[in-house]
C-alpha cells in the first residue's frame, strides 16, 4: 500500500477514525448527482476500497491469527514445538505499518515512536497491573498470570489485548532464577540472551560515565587551569568555540558569555574544574552478571593513572539509573533531558555534579537512542508482547516501560486491553507504580490484578521458612485449611487493602499449583471476596494456556467497565520526611519511621538542592511487609528503619534505603548455568527454563 485515499462523499465524513490514516493520506472530494449513476458507483467503491485498507491498519481481532497450543506434551516440548507468526505479520495484525518497524530476525522486532503521533486522538484502552501478594523466595507467577490473562483475552474471548513485560536481566538468567515466563514467550532464547540488545547499551552508556569521571578526575589533578581549557575548548583552524553542551554548563555557572577568550581567569577556573570529591561519587560500573566480587574493588592502580586511586564497584546492568529512566522516559527528548540530569557525584564545594557537566549526556543519547524504542514479540497463543526495559525493583521502580505502556493502549483502542506487570510484592512494585510511574506518565490503571499462591498464603499463615533449590515441606504439599485461612487475612487481606489505597478494584488471581487441593481453592476464593476484592478466581494458564484464565479474564473486564477513583497516596508538595512516613504507615504497617544522622543530613542536602519535590522509592526487602524478612503476613508494631537516602535525579525519584540493599547479587553454589548448554548439530538451546 503506497498512498491511500480518504473520500469525502456528498461532503460528509466517512465515519473512520483519522489517526488510522497514513500520513499523506489524499483526501477525494466528490459530489456524486443523481445524473451521474456510475461516477457515484465508482465513488462508492474507492470509498469501500479504502475503508477495507484503513481498517486493515488497525488491530482488530477478527483478522488475528491465534496459534493453537498441544497440551499433551511438555512444557518445554509446547515451547519448541510452536512455530511463531513472522513479526510482519504479527505488526500487520496489531495495526503498525511497515515503515514503524525495524524487524531483529524473523520474530522480534523495535517499534517506532512515530506511531503515538499517528495515533494521537486513538482513545487509549484499558489498563490492567498484576502485582502480587508477598512472595516466597520462590516467586509467585505474576509474569505468567500476565500471559495467561493477555492469552484468554485476544485467543479466547476475541478483546485487543497486549501484554507489556521488562526484559530479564541476564545475571539471574545464569544465576538463581529460573525464567519461567519464557515457556509463554516465542523465542525465549533471545528474550532470556540479548533480544534487541537494550541491556547492553545500558551497560555501554553508563560504562561511559564511569570512565568520563575518572578521566575528569585525573586530567583535572595533573594539569593546569589554562592547560585544561585549551583541550576542552580546542583552537580549530585559529577558532576557539564552545561546543552546545558547554553552553549549558556555562549557564548553570551563570556565565552569559558566548567567546571563549572572554571569560576571566576565575570564569575559566569555574568553567574546567568540575571538582569531584572522590570520597563523594555516586556512580559505579555495571555488568549484567551475578559477580559479588566486583561488589568493591579499587581502580587507579596502574602507573599511568598518577596515583588517581580510589574504591568503587560494580552494579549489576538494571540497577544502573540509565535503566530507571529508560522505563519512565515519555520521548527520545525527555530521555535526552533526565540523560543530562544524572547526577554522578559531588563537587568539594558541596555542588551536585551532572553528566551535562561532563559533557557526556549527547552521547548517552546517542547510544540509547534505539534502546528507547520497544521491542515487539508473541505469546506462545501468537498474542502480542512488548518487552521493554527491566528496572531493578529494590532502588528502582521495578516496571516495565512507559513508552511501551503508552504504545499499546493506542494499539489495542477504546474497547481492548493494556496488561503490564509490577515487580515483587504489591506494597513495593504496585506502589511505585501508582506513585511514580503513574506520576511520569500520566496514566490511569482500570483494575488491579492480585496474583496470590497457597504456598505463598500458608507461609505468611505460619508455614515454615521456603528457600529455592530445597524440597517444599510436607506443609505446602497437604491440605492445610488453617494456615491458608491464618494468610488471607493477614497478607491477602493488607495487599487488598493497599490496592483499595489508590482508589482501584482489585481481581484476585489464585495461581493453581497441582499440589492444590479444590477446598483451599474454593477457601481463598471465599475470603479474597469477602476482603474486598471485586472477584477472586482460580487460574490454570500453566496447564491449559490461556484457556485457563478465561475466568480471570472475564472478571478483569467486568471489574475494568466499573468507575474507579484513582488517587496518590501522598501529595508530592509534602516533606520528604512525611512521604516516607505515609509509605511506611500506610502501606507497610509501621507506626513510625526512625531516620539515620546520615538520611536527615542527605535529606536536608536534597532539600537545598530543590529535589524536595521528588517522589519517593523506597528501597527494602520484598519477602516482608516489614524491614525484617523473617516476619510473614502483616506485622504491625514496629518501626521502619531509614539508615540512608539517596537520589536519582534523572529518572527523577528519591530513595530511602531500608536496611542494607545488594545492588550485584551473587552466584550461588550450583548456578543455573550449569544446565545451561547448545547442541552444535542442532542448534537448540537447553536448560534456560
Amino acid at each position: 500500500m503506497q498512498s491511500d485515499a480518504v473520500v469525502l462523499l456528498g461532503g460528509g465524513n466517512i465515519d473512520i477514525l483519522p489517526t488510522c490514516f497514513r500520513p499523506g493520506a489524499a483526501v477525494i472530494h466528490c459530489e456524486p448527482t443523481l445524473e451521474s449513476g456510475i461516477a457515484e458507483l465508482i465513488v462508492i467503491t474507492v470509498k469501500i476500497m479504502v475503508c477495507c485498507k484503513i481498517m486493515e491498519k488497525m488491530y482488530s481481532i477478527q483478522h488475528f491469527s491465534v496459534l493453537k497450543l498441544n497440551l499433551y506434551i511438555s512444557d518445554i516440548e509446547i515451547s519448541r514445538a510452536q512455530i511463531p507468526k513472522p513479526v510482519n505479520q504479527l505488526a500487520e495484525e496489531v495495526g503498525l505499518l511497515p515503515e514503524e518497524l525495524e524487524a531483529y530476525g524473523r520474530s522480534k522486532a523495535k517499534v517506532c515512536l512515530s506511531l503515538l503521533d499517528r495515533l494521537h486522538t486513538q482513545p487509549d484502552g484499558k489498563y490492567v497491573l498484576v502485582a502480587g501478594i508477598t512472595p516466597t523466595p520462590l516467586g509467585e507467577g505474576k509474569s505468567t498470570v500476565t500471559i495467561g490473562l493477555v492469552q484468554a483475552l485476544s485467543a479466547h474471548l476475541s478483546l485487543n489485548s497486549f501484554a507489556c513485560l521488562r526484559q530479564p536481566s541476564q545475571g539471574p538468567t545464569f544465576g538463581v532464577k529460573g525464567q519461567h515466563l519464557i515457556l509463554f514467550i516465542l523465542s525465549e532464547r533471545l528474550f532470556n540472551l540479548h533480544l534487541t540488545g537494550d541491556i547492553h547499551a545500558i551497560t555501554a552508556a553508563n560504562n561511559l560515565v564511569a570512565a568520563a569521571i575518572d578521566a575528569r578526575m585525573l586530567h583535572e589533578a595533573t594539569q593546569s587551569d589554562k592547560a585544561l581549557f585549551n583541550r576542552l575548548v580546542p583552537s580549530v583552524n585559529g577558532v576557539r568555540k564552545f561546543s552546545p553542551i558547554q553552553f549549558s554548563r556555562l549557564q548553570r555557572l551563570g556565565i552569559d558569555k558566548t567567546n571563549p577568550a572572554s571569560l576571566t581567569p576565575e570564569e575559566v577556573t569555574s568553567f574546567v574544574r568540575l571538582d569531584l570529591d572522590p570520597s563523594k561519587i555516586t556512580w559505579q560500573r555495571v555488568v549484567d552478571t551475578n559477580d559479588r566480587f566486583l561488589r568493591k574493588i579499587t581502580v587507579g592502580q596502574a602507573n599511568t593513572e598518577k596515583g588517581q586511586i580510589r574504591e568503587t564497584g560494580f552494579d549489576i546492568a538494571v540497577a544502573s539509573e540509565i535503566m530507571a529512566i529508560l522505563a519512565l522516559a515519555d520521548s527520545l527528548e525527555d530521555m535526552k533531558n533526565r540523560l543530562a540530569r544524572m547526577v554522578v557525584g559531588t563537587s568539594r564545594s558541596g555542588q551536585p555534579v551532572t553528566t551535562e557537566d561532563l559533557g557526556v549526556s549527547g552521547a548517552l543519547t546517542v547510544l540509547m537512542k534505539d534502546a528507547i524504542k520497544p521491542t515487539l514479540m508473541q505469546t506462545l497463543e501468537g498474542t502480542p508482547v512488548f518487552v521493554h526495559a527491566g528496572p531493578f525493583a529494590n532502588i528502582a521502580h521495578g516496571n516495565s516501560s512507559v513508552l511501551a505502556d503508552k504504545l499499546a493502549l493506542k494499539l489495542v483502542g477504546r474497547d481492548g486491553f493494556v496488561v503490564t506487570e509490577a515487580g515483587f510484592g504489591a506494597d513495593i512494585g504496585m506502589e511505585k507504580f501508582f506513585n511514580i510511574k503513574c506520576r511520569a506518565s500520566g496514566l490511569r490503571p482500570n483494575v488491579v490484578v492480585l496474583v496470590a499462591t497457597i504456598r505463598a498464603l500458608k507461609m505468611h499463615g505460619g508455614g515454615p521458612n521456603v528457600s529455592a533449590g530445597a524440597p517444599l515441606p510436607k506443609e505446602y504439599i497437604d491440605e492445610n485449611l488453617s494456615l491458608v485461612a491464618a494468610g488471607c487475612h493477614s497478607n491477602l487481606k493488607k495487599q487488598i487493602q493497599i490496592a483499595h489505597l489508590f482508589g482501584i478494584p482489585v481481581v484476585v488471581a489464585l495461581n493453581v499449583f497441582k499440589t492444590d487441593t479444590q477446598a483451599e481453592i474454593d477457601l481463598v476464593c471465599e475470603i479474597a471476596k469477602g476482603c474486598g476484592a471485586s472477584d477472586a478466581v482460580p487460574c490454570n494458564h500453566w496447564a491449559q494456556g490461556g484457556r485457563g484464565s478465561i475466568k480471570l479474564a472475564q472478571a478483569v473486564n467486568e471489574a475494568a467497565s466499573r468507575p474507579s477513583n484513582f488517587q496518590f497516596l501522598y501529595n508530592i508538595e509534602m516533606p520528604i520526611a512525611d512521604k516516607i512516613r505515609t509509605i511506611a504507615q500506610k502501606v507497610y504497617g509501621a507506626d513510625d519511621i526512625e531516620l539515620s544522622p546520615a538520611a536527615k543530613d542527605k535529606i536536608d542536602y536534597y532539600n537545598q538542592q530543590g529535589y524536595g519535590l521528588l517522589p519517593i522509592c523506597m528501597a527494602k526487602t520484598h519477602l516482608s511487609l516489614s524491614h525484617m524478612p523473617d516476619k510473614k503476613g502483616a506485622p504491625t508494631g514496629f518501626v521502619l528503619p531509614i539508615r540512608d537516602v539517596r537520589a536519582s535525579i534523572g529518572a527523577g525519584f528519591i530513595y530511602p534505603l531500608v536496611g542494607t540493599m545488594s545492588t550485584m547479587p551473587g552466584l550461588p553454589t550450583r548456578p543455573c548455568f550449569y544446565d545451561i548448554d547448545l547442541d552444535p548439530v542442532t542448534g537448540e538451546i537447553t536448560g534456560l527454563f
